[in-house]
């Protein structure tokens, strides 16, 4: 995965970088805090406030080294710039219907950024795979590990 691009929408980017202006700015120096605190106190070996604090930094620093590569190797995209809006690409909105004329609204992001409970499917996945390139009217067929399905493309929309 080191040499595909880690593409991503100015909002998720923004995301990311919120999360870790809060992890680094806000909560490490509190944990810090009180490991200095909890470490003051002397024996540390049966103190929660010491070990929960020393747990909790190297959690936080995992994440902030995570989110740190991911936002060094991000390309940001744009959607809003799209220059054709009449196929699918990255950062369209879609409007679906599978064979069973049951509706589907998704906007293909960045995979960093993806929830599929909300709607957002990263650029990787096979459905998305599968929808680039679409146009209105154009009927995709995805293999999914449950089977194979057809999905037909209702409308493509972009911000702005």
């Amino acid at each position: 995965m080191a040499d595909r691009p880690r593409f991503i929408t100015p909002e998720g980017f923004g995301r990311l970088r919120c999360e870790y202006e809060e992890l680094f700015g806000t909560e490490r120096p509190k944990i810090v805090e009180i490991v200095s605190w909890a470490a003051s106190l002397g024996d540390r070996s049966e103190n929660a406030d010491y070990l929960y604090g020393k747990r909790r930094l190297r959690e936080i620093d995992r994440r902030l080294s995570h989110l740190s590569r991911i936002m060094k190797a991000a390309k940001v995209v744009d959607p809003a710039q799209q220059p054709s809006r009449d196929q699918v690409r990255f950062g369209a909105t879609v409007d679906l219907a599978d064979e069973n004329n049951e509706l589907r609204t998704l906007t293909i992001v960045g995979d960093d950024e993806g929830d599929a409970s909300a709607g957002r499917i990263g650029w990787s996945a096979p459905l998305a795979r599968a929808l680039i390139g679409g146009r209105v009217g154009d009927e995709r067929l995805v293999r999914l590990p449950s089977g194979e399905k057809a999905y037909e493309i209702l409308s493509i929309n972009y911000p702005g």
